[in-house]
């Protein structure tokens, strides 16, 4: 979908057709934004925030005088009603995140349906984007990719998610394909000891830091290497773009890691019988399963011992 434009003189700028506008941002250099960005958030008739402080900074920086009013993950169902009737009297609103694309893993989806729903024209105003500049430079694939968002917080849902991740046959197991999260930085050092646990030490990894800023920085290399690289630092800052080459686990790889697993939760103090418990809800499996998979692994190293004796 294009703008509609009504041609007033050479030398003036375009009147902006009514609609609901998604404008990219910068993620944080301040020369990342577009001058369409910037003529669209000036001709607004309001610019809708995710944080009005944060983006007054902008509009400051770049002399824009719009209107502006919140529209966070708190209130966006309630904002939207007002933006909509808004929108449905020939307005044109603006929206922006505090940084890059509003709507991915930031509010304004909930408002694009519901501007969508309502007849109301939606443009795309493209901008700075993490995932995507992370992406182009990790090294890693991008012919095949999955943007994912944030992994969940909890350590048991998080692991869940990496292993049904890794157990997903919808690529070719010869063609890795590239997957994207965000990353918390008081998280990071976890996340990457869950995606060691579930692909193994060898799985390459990149983490983007601080993109487009003044400390700006990547890490490529396998799991392990990069885990023991932020280990070493007294903190980790900055917001993280994690991507990961990943390749489906063959059911003799998700069986190692099912004693890695356990081994890992003994040497933490756990008995076997809890291990089994806890994996058991990080996997979705039934313990009985487990303890069944568990013994039979077990019997075949027992058999391929006694062979090599014999």
């Amino acid at each position: 979908m294009s703008e509609t434009h009504t041609e007033l003189d050479p030398n003036l700028e375009r009147v902006l057709a009514p609609g609901l506008y998604l404008v990219g941002t910068p993620i944080g250099n301040l020369e990342d934004i577009t001058l369409r960005a910037l003529r669209v958030l000036r001709q607004a008739d309001r610019i809708a925030c995710e944080d009005t402080r944060q983006t007054q900074k902008l509009l400051n920086h770049f002399q824009i005088q719009t209107p502006t009013v919140s529209l966070h993950q708190h209130n966006e169902r309630d904002r939207a009603v007002e933006l909509i009737e808004a929108l449905q009297s020939g307005q044109r609103v603006a929206v922006v995140s505090d940084a890059g694309m509003p709507g991915i893993s930031d509010p304004g989806g909930w408002l694009t349906q519901a501007a969508i729903a309502a007849g109301v024209a939606v443009y795309p105003i493209p901008g700075a984007n993490a995932a995507v500049s992370a992406l182009v430079v990790s090294g890693l694939s991008t012919q095949e990719f999955q943007f994912l968002g944030f992994l969940p917080e909890k350590a048991g849902a998080r692991r869940t998610r990496l292993e049904s991740l890794a157990k997903t046959p919808t690529f070719e197991e010869s063609s890795p394909r590239t997957l994207i999260f965000y990353e918390a930085p008081h998280r990071i050092l976890e996340t990457l000891a869950d995606l060691e646990s579930v692909w193994g030490p060898n799985l390459r990894v990149v983490v983007a830091r601080e993109l487009t800023k003044l400390h700006e920085e990547f890490l490529r290399g396998t799991v392990q290497e990069v885990k023991a690289n932020l280990a070493q630092r007294d903190r980790v800052r900055g917001e993280i773009t994690l991507l990961v080459e990943a390749v489906p686990l063959t059911h003799a790889e998700q069986q190692v890691n099912l004693l890695t697993r356990l081994k890992q939760l003994e040497a933490a103090g756990l008995s076997e019988k809890d291990a089994l418990k806890r994996i058991a809800r990080e996997s979705g499996q039934g313990k009985s399963d487990l303890y069944r998979e568990l013994q039979r692994e077990r019997a075949k190293g027992q058999n391929s011992y006694t062979q090599k004796r014999g």
